[in-house]
Parts: structure tokens; C-alpha cells; sequence
């Protein structure tokens, strides 16, 4: 079986003194491999808009950590850990990975998933109340990977409307 861990590109065995961390380890071993594959990917997404600005702040970890929750299913203690890792990661590899793996999350998300993921994309790049042009597009480039429906990515920019408002100077 493989683990998140091991998927992120890091080692269940990796030395620590935290008892917590191998709990947390332990406890994402133990989630069913595709769904553990699934959290991953959609992490890794998160974080990929996150970082979009090429900064990734404290409320915008926070938000991904929420939504991983939410929808993944998984503690909150897994969500940190889960949104952590993913940002290691695409600070590591985002250039080279983006691609592949959001055409692989797009093969194992139903198109209701692939939506709600764009909702959430949307969600962590409006943390700070505006949108900016570099995240927008980032938004399209990532929906177009998850063959999302151009007419359902307008409907749901247009659910944050007042964030891009703000982008371009106007008050919302």
C-alpha cells in the first residue's frame, strides 16, 4: 500500500521525536490509498493557486486546510499535515508537476468534485478579499486541465465578482 507520505514524496520513516507527527502518519497511512491519492492531488492544487503570487500566506494555508477537511473527509490534524505537505511540495516541484497532477486528479474526480474543486480555488485565492489577475488565470489554466465546463467556471467567478472588483480598483 502506498501512503500520502510516500505520494507527496516523503518517507513514513523519516526521522523524528514527535510522537504527534507518527500518530498523524500512522493515521494518513491509514486512509483508503485512492482517496489518499485524491487528498493529494487536491492539495497540491490548492496550494498551486496559493502559491500563484508566489507567496503562500498564513490565512490562505489556514483556508486550504479548511476545505481539505471538508471535502476530503479527513481530522483536522490530517488537513495540516495533508496542506503541508503539499506545499512542500509545490515549492519543490510546482513547475514540472502542475500539469500532471491536475490531469490526474481530473481523471479520478467526478465532475462534481472537479467543480467543487474550482469553487475552493476560487476560496483560497479570495482569502484576502481580491483576486488577482495572476491567480484568475491560474484559476482558468487549472479548470481547463480539469475539463470543467467554460460556462460553470463563469458561474462560479462570477460568485466572486466582488473580489475581482477589487482587484481593479473599484469598491465592491
Amino acid at each position: 500500500m502506498r501512503s500520502i507520505l510516500k505520494f507527496l514524496g516523503f518517507s513514513s520513516e523519516a526521522p523524528s521525536d514527535s510522537d504527534a507527527i507518527r500518530r498523524i502518519a500512522a493515521e494518513l497511512d491509514g486512509l483508503d490509498p485512492a482517496h489518499a491519492r485524491y487528498l493529494a492531488a487536491f492539495a497540491f492544487v490548492l496550494s498551486r493557486i496559493a502559491h500563484a503570487d508566489d507567496e503562500v500566506s498564513p490565512a490562505e494555508s489556514r483556508r486550504m486546510e479548511q476545505l481539505v477537511a471538508e471535502h476530503g473527509g479527513v481530522s483536522d490534524a490530517q488537513a495540516v499535515l495533508i496542506v503541508e505537505m503539499a506545499k512542500q511540495q509545490q515549492r519543490l516541484f510546482g513547475g514540472t508537476d502542475d500539469f500532471l497532477v491536475t490531469r490526474e486528479l481530473a481523471q479520478v474526480a467526478t465532475p462534481e468534485q472537479r467543480h467543487g474543486i474550482v469553487d475552493c480555488l476560487f476560496a483560497v485565492a479570495s482569502t484576502d478579499r481580491r483576486l488577482l489577475a495572476a491567480e484568475a488565470d491560474e484559476i482558468a489554466r487549472i479548470a481547463r486541465e480539469l475539463r470543467l465546463d467554460p460556462a460553470a467556471v463563469s458561474g462560479l467567478r462570477a460568485k466572486y465578482a466582488q473580489f475581482l472588483a477589487a482587484r481593479e480598483g473599484s469598491t465592491p
